[in-house]
């Protein structure tokens, strides 16, 4: 199946890429490798999940923060590539999560986008990845994701 085909069984829309928060730009494109710059978990104007994970959030609401980031960050590749056809794989994840001191659970929290990239791209989203916990997050976002992924032309 196509990602988008594969959106569509999943029942989820693709938003309009979220604009920039900043000084900077959402994605940026150098040969065949775009990088996005760090995808929140907004749904519309709304930070859906706001707080630290483990603390104010539970393990479960930081994984399906992760898997809301996750679909902006694929409204980001597809306003770079034009087609999410045009994706030839996902090459690395990079994931932060707001947290306090102690917690450990970062990987299960990412699970929520790694799995939401693979129910979407199937073999072309398998990627490696960074699980970071961070002290203080932008906009008191619970995560915060950047993916580098191969695209042909």
């Amino acid at each position: 199946m196509t990602a988008e085909e594969n959106l569509n069984r999943l029942g989820i829309m693709l938003p309009q890429a979220p604009a920039a928060v900043g000084a900077y730009v959402p994605w940026i494109r150098t040969g065949l490798l775009v990088m996005t710059s760090g995808q929140l978990p907004w749904e519309g104007a709304v930070m859906k999940y706001a707080g630290r994970v483990g603390r104010d959030l539970s393990v479960e609401d930081g994984y399906a923060a992760a898997r809301l980031a996750a679909i902006n960050v694929i409204a980001q590749l597809k306003a770079a590539s034009g087609d999410l056809e045009k994706i030839v794989t996902l090459v690395r994840l990079e994931g932060n999560v707001f947290c306090g001191e102690g917690f450990t659970e970062h990987p299960q929290v990412l699970n929520g986008a790694s799995d939401l990239f693979a129910e979407v791209f199937e073999e072309r989203g398998k990627h490696t990845r960074t699980a970071l916990g961070i002290r203080d997050m932008p906009l008191n976002a619970a995560v915060q994701l950047s993916v580098f992924a191969e695209v042909r032309d």
